[in-house]
């Protein structure tokens, strides 16, 4: 196929997050049809920033390929040229995630994560957005032909905000939970098709049609067909077997436990399975222990802080093993592999032609919702453009929740960017976790009050309600 891009230019805003710093540096190293390129990595914490710059110069040499690395503190100054920009940042976004969901679980609302939905979901946007929308400002006064790719939470409120606030830009949303054809050959395991990962083949992607869509962090699957057959009742099944033991999270955290059995209970109610279940969990009241009776699953746990911190400690204690020479820089590329984003880069710059999980307009591939809803949909995506593949309709009772989410989500786009007071608080009221009119005046008032170090002044000149 002819490559579109022989030397494209990749920046990413916040690669001392390192879940995606890490991966995009072995990413373009390891593609061919990038790693002629540029890669330029920015962080405002300098010292974290030489620590990736370092290691991305440690690893390119190591490789003998010809990617030039650039880093700086001030973004402006590496977006000249850029064919695609990586928002990628959060701001203590542990210690914040922490304060959102403690103060929440004061009023009875328990977040497993506290990332996209909830008053976590809002106030993460409260502190991302407004310094996104800065980005966007330079971008498009500087490059303003790069595909911007928003790789922060929440996701969607993000995504809506690009597209509707900087429609000049060529916009998409990502999240990592999607990523092809990994998620393809997880399921391909569930239904049986194959025994482990290494037996999956092009021939079995190309029979295996798999439909999902939603709101990012809270999608199902439609549709599984294998030559066919309707393979989602076995899916369901192994789900089932492996509720008491197994868990979709990768870890023993919060968003770990009991993933398989809420699946399973999700999909006997509606007839499908959730496909990001450690997120979806938090997207419904069902275990937030509100009800008169027993339930067989336990009340979400909360988003454990400390954990996270250890887990970030661990992740740059790897980091300076590599610099330091203890760990071979050698090993680096048996270490780490693809990350969703680069991936997708990749495939645009060189027209693979290969479809990937994309949060975009939905613009008629669920046919029973509006086209301008920001959606996770199966896309072909090009330096063209981004089409979303047909899906068909979204089903009743899991569309009606679909919506209010949307909803919450748009208001919180639209309360951030425009600095409104009352539809902050409509956003609040409007979200699927809070049951009190009260209760979300005063979460509201504290979280602003403790996190008042990171969101805009403006919020604070009048109160709020």
């Amino acid at each position: 196929m002819e490559e579109i891009h022989i030397n494209p230019k990749v920046v990413v805003l916040g690669a001392g997050s390192l879940f995606f710093g890490r991966q995009c540096i072995w990413q373009m190293v390891h593609s061919e049809h990038l790693n002629k390129g540029t890669l330029a990595l920015v962080d405002t914490n300098e010292e974290r920033l030489n620590k990736l710059v370092k290691l991305a110069k440690m690893v390119v040499q190591a490789n003998k390929v010809d990617l030039k690395i650039e880093g700086s503190v001030d973004r402006r100054k590496v977006l000249y040229d850029a064919d695609f920009v990586v928002l990628s940042f959060a701001e203590d976004t542990v210690k914040y995630r922490g304060i959102d969901c403690a103060v929440s679980e004061k009023y009875g609302i328990r977040m497993c994560s506290g990332d996209t939905i909830g008053p976590g979901g809002i106030f993460r946007a409260m502190r991302e957005l407004p310094v996104i929308m800065d980005c966007v400002q330079d971008i498009e006064q500087i490059c303003p032909d790069a595909w911007v790719i928003n790789y922060i939470n929440p996701s969607t409120v993000n995504g809506i905000a690009l597209k509707r606030f900087a429609p000049k830009l060529k916009s998409f949303a990502l999240c990592d939970s999607h990523h092809m054809p990994h998620k393809k050959i997880i399921y391909a395991e569930r239904a049986g098709i194959i025994g482990d990962k290494r037996e999956y083949t092009e021939e079995i992607n190309r029979q295996f049609d798999v439909r999902i869509a939603g709101v990012n962090h809270f999608t199902w699957l439609l549709k599984a067909k294998y030559e066919g057959k309707d393979v989602v009742p076995a899916i369901a099944e192994s789900m089932k077997r492996s509720a008491e033991t197994e868990t979709v999270g990768g870890d023993t955290g919060a968003k770990a436990l009991f993933n398989d059995k809420i699946s399973y209970q999700l999909y006997e109610i509606f007839g499908y399975i959730p496909t990001c279940t450690a997120h979806t969990k938090e997207y419904v009241p069902y275990w937030q222990g509100l009800g008169k009776l027993k339930d067989q699953i336990p009340p979400l746990s909360i988003w454990e802080t400390e954990d996270r911190y250890k887990r970030h400690e661990y992740m740059w204690t790897e980091i300076d093993s590599f610099l330091s020479g203890e760990t071979p820089i050698e090993e680096y590329m048996t270490r780490f592999g693809p990350d969703h984003a680069t991936d997708i880069i990749e495939n645009m710059v060189a027209g693979l032609d290969k479809p990937f999980y994309i949060n975009t307009f939905n613009q008629g591939a669920v046919t029973n919702m509006n086209n301008d809803a920001f959606l996770e949909l199966l896309c072909e995506v090009t330096m063209d453009g981004v089409r979303p593949l047909p899906v068909g309709e979204m089903p009743r009772g899991i569309r009606g929740m679909q919506e209010l989410v949307l909803d919450t989500h748009e208001l919180t786009a639209e309360a951030v960017v425009e600095a409104d007071r009352e539809k902050l608080r409509r956003a609040m009221m409007t979200d699927p976790l809070v049951n009190s009119i009260a209760d979300g005046d005063q979460i509201i008032a504290e979280l602003l009050e403790l996190e008042k170090d990171v969101i805009p002044e403006h919020w604070y000149t009048k109160s709020v309600v």
